[in-house]
């Protein structure tokens, strides 16, 4: 089953309050890099998206890694990933 943006948004967020609990907290703009806004460093974020993977079964792989600073980002990574492994 494909989500949608705004539930994909949500499951990544999701995800993220797993990894760092502090984003409950926030109103996170998805517009602004993820460091920018919470604190966030390399094994965190390698852990943020081992969890992405798990939830969503969509593989970033590492070149792809400093492409996914926003949660628009990953959004749209995943979007355009998920449309293709599930083709209308």
């Amino acid at each position: 089953m494909t989500q949608t943006k705004p539930e994909l948004l949500k499951t990544i967020v999701d995800a993220l309050a797993t990894i760092a609990p502090e984003v409950s907290d926030f109103d996170l703009d998805p517009d602004v890099p993820l460091r920018e806004q919470i604190e966030l460093d390399s094994m965190d974020h390698l852990h943020f998206l081992v969890a992405l993977h798990q939830r969503l079964g969509v593989d970033i792989p590492e070149p792809e890694y400093a492409g996914m600073r926003r949660l628009t980002d990953l959004v749209e990574y995943i979007a355009a990933r998920s449309q293709a492994n599930n083709p209308s």
